[in-house]
């Protein structure tokens, strides 16, 4: 989560397009690339980041590339139409295909890519495993 934002509350806006940035392994050998669009909680990206740290048993060195800096609202259960905005449940980052999400380095081949099928696991849109070549 964000330390501080301009405003508290933001529009949904839209998710059209591919990723244009962040959409090239800048740090490491292999990378977890999104291959669908959506909003990534910060919770799914602890749960992923957690995986791979498990899987590779703390070795080589993992890259998070996205940040969850967009405020998600919702109403409580049963709350009638109406009476504003709810407060902000949690923060999520935008996702769009291409994107890298984690690169890794410092690891074999295989052990990067068992890593990153059970951290895409944790992910509600579908990954791709992709490699520096």
């Amino acid at each position: 989560m964000p330390k501080k934002v301009k405003f508290r509350k933001q529009q949904r806006g839209n998710n059209k397009g591919i990723a244009v940035r962040g959409s090239k392994i800048v740090y490491g050998d292999y990378a977890l690339k999104a291959a669908d669009r959506g909003l990534l909680t910060s919770r799914q990206i602890e749960a992923a980041r957690k995986a791979v740290m498990h899987e590779t048993k703390r070795g080589g060195k993992l890259w998070i590339r996205v940040f969850p800096d967009k405020p998600v609202v919702a109403k409580p259960a049963e709350t009638r139409m109406g009476s504003g905005k709810a407060n902000t449940d949690h923060y999520a980052a935008v996702i769009k295909p291409g994107k890298v999400v984690f690169e890794i380095g410092g690891v074999t081949r295989e052990l990067a890519k068992h890593a990153f099928k059970k951290a895409s696991a944790k992910f509600p849109i579908k990954m791709r495993f992709v490699s520096k070549e």
